[in-house]
């Protein structure tokens, strides 16, 4: 049996770390994609054998392509796609939108989500499998004014490009789940206009709690999937 290969978007970090992790410890072969060198061979140093790691602007469809076609080329498979990537802005208000900003938020949000779909799906197509989740956030169900506008509009983006997903491409045994978790105690706090103090950090999930919705989603049969997963702190 071939061995099972997962990329996984924004591992450098947070919840694309620890999926990146959960994903190892589970079997697969892991292709760690993320801008940061240092931080993405960091996470691969939590089990070398077994995660890879792929430097690569995902907001660049050149280098995302050619960055998958370099996994498919060692690796011949992919069996999960995990977009954990994400972003924000510290100045998120609707009245101080400008085009850049727009831009910055939704080229990793989205666009970066996009760009990674379109790679693998050729090969989930020929190879009649596989699993997309997109980690995306409850303020992609309902808008909030923490988040922002640029933030809030990415995230229901995509929502409905996972739920195409579903509609186009479960003929060919393809599956996208859509995870929309709460507060989650990652470095994306430190670009909110009001940091959270240590009180309110630990009110939140960990990393870990979203990768372990990852790996429901993945480890369910093929015939079965979990189209949303809405994940928020208890209590």
């Amino acid at each position: 049996m071939s061995t099972k290969l997962a990329i996984v978007t924004g591992a450098s970090s947070g919840v694309g770390r620890a999926t990146a992790h959960a994903l190892a410890a589970a079997g697969y072969e892991v292709a760690c994609l993320a801008r940061r060198r240092e931080a993405l061979e960091a996470t691969v140093a939590n089990d070398p054998a077994r995660l890879h790691a792929y430097p690569c602007d995902i907001t660049d469809r050149t280098a995302v392509d050619a960055t998958v076609g370099s996994i498919l080329t060692r690796f011949a498979r992919v069996d999960v796609l995990v977009n954990a990537a994400g972003t924000n802005l510290p100045d998120r208000t609707l009245a101080n939108m400008t085009d850049e900003k727009f831009k910055a938020v939704f080229d990793v949000n989205l666009s970066g989500a996009l760009y990674a779909i379109q790679a693998v799906l050729p090969t989930m197509r020929q190879q009649q499998g596989g699993t997309i989740v997109n980690i995306n956030s409850i303020a992609g169900q309902n808008a909030s004014l923490l988040s922002g506008a640029a933030y809030v509009m990415s995230k229901f983006a995509l929502a409905g490009l996972t739920q195409t997903v579903n509609l186009e491409e479960g003929k060919h045994h393809v599956r996208a789940t859509s995870i929309f978790p709460g507060d989650i105690h990652t470095e994306l706090l430190e670009k909110r206009p009001v940091i959270p103090d240590a009180a309110a950090r630990a009110k939140m999930m960990q990393p870990e709690d979203i990768a372990a919705c990852v790996m429901l989603a993945v480890n369910l049969p093929p015939r079965a999937v979990v189209e949303e997963l809405r994940i928020v702190p208890r209590g």
